[in-house]
């Protein structure tokens, strides 16, 4: 009588982290909860999205402030993009974020909330065994995610947009109509839904689109 083997049980996880001694630790950590898992590094959005194609692993574990390419200065801007990629071409993906400041998250709610896997959010401040517990739950197509974002802001696509335009790239509420093809009056009515959404309001000596800048980057909706 011939015997088959059992499926394999092993795990594949890749690990994203641009600090090479905080990647080197997590990959440890990993390594020695899970000795039976393969598990790859990349210190780079770049990096980490072609080890991902390549690898189709069981999880990845992303720290939100990554590089673009090696020598780009790091920015959450890179991890909101890399998640929302990962979320639309693997949606059985388990993903784990670490980050120090999980507030740009809330830029995905609508895609996390739809993502069919697991997805966990760790304060990088935690202790290592609390971190291995949420991601052990992110392995396993369970959810975690910080209070706020339990609450989170619900902002349209557009709304967004706008803040991108308005207070990363500087423009003007003339050129901010151009590249969205609207009109100037709809652009100001999007700022004061915003802006109620926001909860910020005029101000005697306060100048009330500074801010919403202000408002918009501590909710983490813009760097």
């Amino acid at each position: 009588m011939i015997q088959t083997q059992p499926p394999s049980t092993a795990k594949t996880i890749v690990a994203i982290d641009d600090h090479e001694m905080i990647l080197s630790g997590i990959a440890n950590l990993l390594r020695q909860k899970h000795p039976e898992a393969t598990v790859e590094v990349a210190q780079t959005r770049r990096a980490g999205e072609q080890l991902i194609a390549s690898l189709k692993p069981d999880l990845a574990v992303v720290d939100l402030a990554i590089p673009e390419q090696t020598g780009d200065k790091a920015s959450a801007e890179n991890g909101v993009m890399l998640l929302e990629s990962l979320m639309q071409q693997y949606p059985l993906l388990n993903i784990a974020v670490l980050s120090a400041n999980a507030a740009p998250l809330i830029r995905l709610k609508p895609q996390i909330d739809n993502h069919e896997a697991g997805f966990t959010v760790s304060d990088k401040g935690w202790t290592a065994t609390e971190i291995l517990k949420k991601v052990d739950i992110a392995l396993d197509g369970g959810r975690y995610l910080p209070r706020e974002m339990k609450l989170g802001l619900e902002l349209k696509p557009e709304w967004l947009e706008l803040l991108r335009l308005a207070f990363q790239e500087s423009l003007t509420d003339k050129m901010i109509a151009k590249r969205m093809s609207i009109s100037e009056k709809t652009v100001q009515n999007y700022f004061h839904k915003v802006q109620d959404v926001l909860e910020v309001y005029p101000e005697e000596g306060q100048n009330l689109r500074i801010q919403t800048g202000i408002k918009a980057r501590e909710a983490g909706l813009i760097d």
